[in-house]
């Protein structure tokens, strides 16, 4: 297994991934996402894996481009704009090769062991 996780080190779901992963003596691999970001190629990946942008995306924050993307009907646009500022996206974000989880999932982590 190739675990990456990226996200933020002031997320707390970030840090409940990287303690499962420890706890089962997983290695893995931790990124910062808001300093490192994700490359186009990792960018797309994960958005085929979760189904989506509006999946990678966090509505709960408070952001004015959130509020803007919610009346965007342009996925692309949409996509573009995520790329650019990784801020908005949900944390964190935990690739396996291609498979790839957004957010606190280890019911889906433990069919990767």
């Amino acid at each position: 297994m190739n675990i990456q996780i990226f996200g933020s080190t002031k997320s707390f779901d970030t840090k409940k991934a990287e303690r499962y992963f420890k706890e089962r003596r997983i290695k893995f691999q931790s990124i910062d996402l808001l300093k490192y970001g994700l490359s186009g190629r990792e960018f797309d990946q994960v958005l085929r894996a979760v189904g989506g942008i509006d999946q990678l995306i966090d509505w709960d924050k408070k952001d004015p481009a959130i509020d803007l993307m919610r009346y965007m009907d342009d996925a692309v646009a949409k996509e573009d704009k995520v790329f650019e500022n990784p801020k908005l996206m949900r944390c964190p974000i935990v690739r396996n090769g291609a498979k790839a989880t957004v957010g606190y999932c280890p019911e889906i982590w433990a069919t990767w062991e």
